[in-house]
């Protein structure tokens, strides 16, 4: 069987294919006719499609809002509406990939900040000093709770900033804009983070290389952003502080062409107006990037195993990439991926050269670093936790 799901839930509920059936679904490109389609079912299994079949799998995709057709439409608009209608953006991964019940919930993420991975509850162990930036995992916090409570150790015992510029990753950004912002709070089971809306207000007047508004329905599923604001509101609680919610997307057709990110206008000019309203406003800020670093192994495919051997070139290889973040060097960081075309498939490369274009020269400590192995798919993931002063 091969499942399909879509990851904007568009669609709300994955769907089943037998290989018969993902054969035909290949085939819905705009070209096949339906006869087609038949003759090349025959040819690839040896026998003649029962009558009626075909038109049966296509009224099932559609149903399901697996189909481009007026349903899938009506579904996507339907969808658009009913977030824009919300004044928050709901938790919707709570209960899936964390407790969703307040009291569970602060249990379960209290105990990563336990020894012997996490690095204690008591703030007394480390500065008073706030971070201006912080780089956290956006794994499952299941896998990569401890990295996540090094990162939010940091707010601890300090000062904390009054304003948080959240950089996440945009897993499923597909157009031509490559920020998306959102007005809308963010929820938590541990009450909402409040989104600064004037200052993304100014934000989106002052850019200049796109919409910041375009892709807002990334938002609705996006994990990245999601686990910040969980570990916000347990570090800190949700009040006494506001944050700015931004989806980067994909920077590799820059990777491709060997080109610098911020000589794109749309990535230019992003980082000129975010700069020009930082110094105009007066608050203590810290901008926080939702990462995670190298993707390998078959499941993303590589032809090789993520094995212990080829896990150490991995973790030699990021631990390298690493070193750009603690000189403050975004060229650095850029020309270190761009050297094997991001042979590693390096999650976070656009929100954290984002990052390290803001945060220029400032000095990186890295807190820690943490493979979550796959066996069953031979395939492994990277992450890691620093702060920026």
């Amino acid at each position: 069987m091969i499942c399909l799901r879509d990851p904007l839930a568009i669609a709300p509920n994955p769907i089943l294919l037998g290989m018969g059936g993902y054969f035909l679904a290949a085939l819905f490109d705009g070209k096949h006719t339906l006869e087609q389609m038949r003759e090349a079912y025959a040819r690839q299994f040896g026998e003649v499609l029962a009558a009626g079949k075909l038109e049966e799998l296509i009224a099932a995709l559609d149903q399901a809002f697996y189909l481009e057709s007026e349903n899938f439409a009506q579904r996507r608009a339907a969808v658009r509406e009913e977030f824009k209608a919300s004044s928050e953006r709901a938790a919707i991964h709570a209960g899936l990939c964390y407790e969703g019940e307040p009291r569970r919930l602060r249990e379960e993420l209290a105990a990563f900040f336990d020894p012997p991975g996490g690095p204690g509850r008591s703030p007394q162990t480390r500065s008073a000093r706030a971070p201006a930036g912080l780089i956290a995992p956006h794994i499952d916090p299941r896998r990569g709770g401890p990295a996540y409570a090094h990162a939010y150790f940091e707010l601890m015992g300090c000062e904390p900033p009054e304003l948080f510029i959240i950089l996440g990753t945009a897993h499923y950004g597909a157009g031509p804009e490559l920020f998306s912002a959102t007005l809308k709070d963010y929820a938590t089971p541990l009450g909402a983070v409040q989104t600064d809306r004037e200052f993304i207000q100014r934000l989106a007047r002052r850019y200049s290389g796109g919409d910041l508004f375009a892709d807002e329905l990334l938002h609705r599923n996006e994990h990245s952003i999601e686990f910040q604001a969980l570990f916000l509101a347990w570090a800190l609680g949700n009040r006494g502080y506001k944050v700015v919610p931004i989806l980067v997307s994909s920077f590799h057709e820059m990777v491709a062409a060997g080109r610098m990110p911020a000589e794109d206008p749309r990535v230019g000019s992003f980082l000129d107006a975010l700069r020009a309203e930082l110094a105009a406003d007066s608050r203590p800020v810290c901008i926080i990037a939702g990462v995670d670093f190298a993707h390998v192994g078959k499941k993303f495919g590589d032809e090789q195993a993520a094995d212990e051997e080829f896990v150490r070139w991995v973790e030699q290889e990021d631990r390298a990439l690493i070193e750009n973040i603690v000189r403050g060097d975004p060229e650095g960081f850029f020309r270190a991926i761009d050297k094997d075309k991001d042979r590693r498939r390096i999650c976070g490369l656009s929100p954290m050269y984002t990052q390290l274009e803001l945060l220029r020269g400032r000095a990186g400590r890295l807190l820690k670093y943490d493979v979550a192995m796959e066996p069953p798919t031979q395939s492994a993931v990277t992450f890691a936790s620093l702060a920026i002063e």
